[in-house]
């Protein structure tokens, strides 16, 4: 068997949205089973791509069991069991870990389609953009209707380009916890995000209810949330009049006690009482520094954390700023949903909920306001 040519980028997307059709006209009942479908020289003429493009389309059918080829008869939409011609929605969800901070994300996503019977098929790219795109792919070949992506925008070269690729694929696609925020509304997306430079600004604000002045801000500089929680944090100190804070600033990777230890002595030296933490595992080690120091928190050093994944079970237990990750995926899966009954006629969605303050005993004091309202 000669090699199959390996596709460029562009005739990739066009492979992709042939199969994507082939595959949605099979399942909707367009080629019922046994239906014969178009020949290769007469598809390729119908849609302006090559007869390998076709010929490669039909043998991946082939392979995933909806078309059957016929020796001198041609290409058949294959008899299928019935339960795989349930009449339901399929949605791919796409998500870079599934241990930390999206389980709560999916718990929604699944609770919104489940109620109205649709499937989910799930995928992760473990922040790796080569097994994203392939991930996608799968998704796409498994028949999916719709998806619901937390794509890498913000390690891609160009995220308006990558953006576009998205809106590209030939299903509705819905961000969730991604947008193209330097593009303000120029950002073509439809998208659910938490508004994480208002629970920054909120972090700060309770802080200086309680009375602090001088604060830091602890962060790991790899993660696509970085730059909305500075945002947020260092407007926060410019409307409430605060001094310029002090920036603790490293690699997730580096976050160690060494780290922590370094970072604890350049805010103390600064006169820093308080400090907002991003993440949980940064705040939990700033706290094992406080504690070699002798260094009483809250009482010498105030401590908010950031995300709430595991900030309660902390030696202090953490005040932290949650952000609303099950109310995120509800909302993105109705979204979708929406989008898949209505098609163009849906307005485009560009959601931001903003999180909550969640007090305990790492800074204390009570939420003064109400963060908890969302943002729409």
């Amino acid at each position: 068997m000669a090699a199959r040519e390996t596709p460029a980028p562009g005739r990739e997307l066009k492979f992709r949205a042939l199969m994507a059709e082939l595959r949605r006209g099979i399942l909707d009942g367009t080629w019922p089973p046994g239906s014969k479908l178009p020949t290769e020289r007469a598809l390729a003429t119908e849609t302006g791509l090559s007869v390998t493009t076709v010929r490669r389309a039909y043998e991946d059918l082939v392979a995933l069991g909806l078309v059957e080829r016929r020796q001198g008869a041609g290409t058949f939409a294959a008899h299928r069991p019935e339960r795989d011609r349930a009449d339901r929605r399929i949605v791919g969800v796409l998500v870079p870990d599934t241990a930390f901070y999206y389980p709560r994300v999916l718990q929604g996503i699944e609770k919104e389609l489940a109620a109205v019977g649709a499937r989910l098929v799930l995928a992760c790219s473990r922040y790796d953009p080569a097994e994203e795109d392939a991930a996608v792919e799968r998704l796409l070949s498994a028949g999916v209707h719709g998806l619901l992506l937390v794509p890498s925008l913000h390690t891609a070269t160009d995220p308006g380009r990558r953006a576009e690729e998205l809106l590209a694929l030939p299903v509705p696609a819905v961000l969730v916890e991604r947008r193209l925020a330097a593009h303000g509304p120029g950002d073509p997306t439809e998208h659910v995000c938490t508004d994480h430079e208002g629970g920054a600004y909120d972090a700060v604000r309770h802080l200086r209810a309680l009375g602090h002045e001088r604060l830091g801000l602890v962060a790991r500089t790899d993660a696509p949330t970085t730059a909305p929680i500075e945002s947020g944090f260092a407007r926060a100190l410019t409307d409430l009049g605060l001094p310029a804070a002090t920036y603790e600033r490293d690699v997730m990777a580096r976050w160690e006690p060494d780290r922590a230890d370094r970072g604890l002595a350049a805010l103390r030296s600064a006169g820093v009482t308080a400090a907002l933490c991003f993440g949980d595992r940064e705040a939990a080690l700033l706290l094992g520094a406080a504690r070699r120091a002798g260094l009483r928190v809250p009482e010498d050093l105030a401590l908010i954390s950031y995300d709430n994944e595991f900030a309660d079970v902390a030696e202090t237990p953490l005040t932290a700023v949650s952000p609303p990750k099950y109310q995120l995926g509800r909302l993105a899966a109705q979204i979708l949903l929406r989008r898949l009954a209505e098609g163009d006629a849906a307005p485009l969605h560009q959601v931001q909920l903003r999180p909550r303050l969640v007090v305990r005993a790492s800074c204390g004091g009570r939420t003064p306001g109400d963060p908890q309202k969302s943002k729409r």
